[in-house]
């Protein structure tokens, strides 16, 4: 199977890492437009579709399970995860299974879903993972997660940023 050019982060000499706020201004309402948004080319209120050839960002949620491991070496091998990845937001964990979720910054699903699902091994030496599986992958754009949080459904957990038991 042949792979779509620029697919790859190391492919795309456009790929650019920033930060994000995470969507929300104070007082707790959705962020429409943000400096990172406009960065990436999003239109603003909702217009249809992003600019041609433009990089948007996807909100990721990635489910990994295996066999039972010590809960602090879990933790720590998260934690260096979290700081290896820039646009990390929050890991929850127990012994035999874990969520992270975080933004990617991809031109369309496919590139968003392909990274995501190297995330797991390709940090699992430098970050000291488990040898776990990928279980579940949740990839939607910047539009839809704010829909849904606006509608109560899909809220950040509690904690939002860094590493936390389930």
């Amino acid at each position: 199977m042949a792979r779509r050019r620029g697919a790859l982060p190391e492919e795309s000499p456009q790929r650019r890492l920033t930060s994000i706020a995470g969507g929300r201004v104070e007082g707790g309402s959705v962020d429409e437009r943000s400096d990172s948004a406009r960065n990436l080319g999003c239109r603003p209120n909702g217009a249809e579709g992003p600019e041609v050839d433009q990089a948007r960002l996807w909100h990721v949620v990635l489910s990994v399970a295996g066999q039972v491991t010590p809960l602090a070496e879990l933790r720590a091998a998260l934690e260096r995860l979290a700081h290896d990845h820039s646009f990390f937001l929050t890991a929850r964990y127990a012994a035999d299974h874990a969520e992270i979720r975080y933004w990617e910054q991809a031109r369309d699903l496919h590139d968003a879903a392909a990274i995501a699902l190297r995330l797991w091994g390709e940090h699992k030496a430098s970050a000291n993972l488990p040898p776990w599986e990928i279980v579940g992958l949740e990839v939607v754009d910047r539009p839809t997660y704010h829909k849904r949080v606006a509608e109560g459904f899909g809220d950040p957990p509690p904690q939002l940023g860094g590493v936390h038991p389930y």
